[in-house]
């Protein structure tokens, strides 16, 4: 594919994996950080801002993570269940612990918040996938998942 017409593309991609990013989990952050992490209205504004902030850059990387993990996944929807949980908690847990941790969450509240999120994002992994796919699919784009959509493209 040409120079030029790889560029729209890969803008497309990022822009449809960013917007799914943000709006999928903005709701459900909120929900887990003022009602099991136990943060504060304050805490919670801060942890989705920043948040938001950080989804930008990491969801496009999360996007090709997410398709390239689910070419293991067979047809079966317990499978394709399974890896998009997988692919989920392994990019995402580890970056959301950071936000609320840097938001104010620590000992105990941040212990459960973390957990809460694992929990959170192993039931969502399925339910994420299938919304970005519906997003991308609204951008104009390929699901994904089947095979992965590549940064080149």
């Amino acid at each position: 594919m040409p120079q030029r017409l790889q560029q729209p593309m890969r803008r497309t991609a990022f822009l449809a994996d960013t917007t799914a990013l943000i709006l999928f989990f903005t709701t459900t952050g909120i929900i887990n950080e003022r009602f099991i992490a136990g943060m504060t209205c304050d805490q919670v504004l801060q942890a989705r801002l920043l948040g938001a902030a950080l989804m930008i850059p990491v969801a496009r990387p999360y996007g090709v993570w997410r398709d390239w993990l689910m070419t293991r996944a067979g047809q079966g929807r317990l499978s394709r269940l399974l890896w998009d949980s997988i692919a989920l908690v392994s990019f995402q847990v580890p970056i959301y612990t950071a936000i609320i941790a840097f938001s104010g969450a620590s000992g105990e509240g941040l212990v459960r918040g973390t957990l809460g999120a694992a929990v959170m994002m192993l039931v969502l992994g399925r339910p994420y996938g299938a919304f970005l796919n519906g997003v991308r699919r609204l951008f104009g784009l390929p699901a994904g998942g089947d095979r992965p959509m590549s940064l080149k493209g």
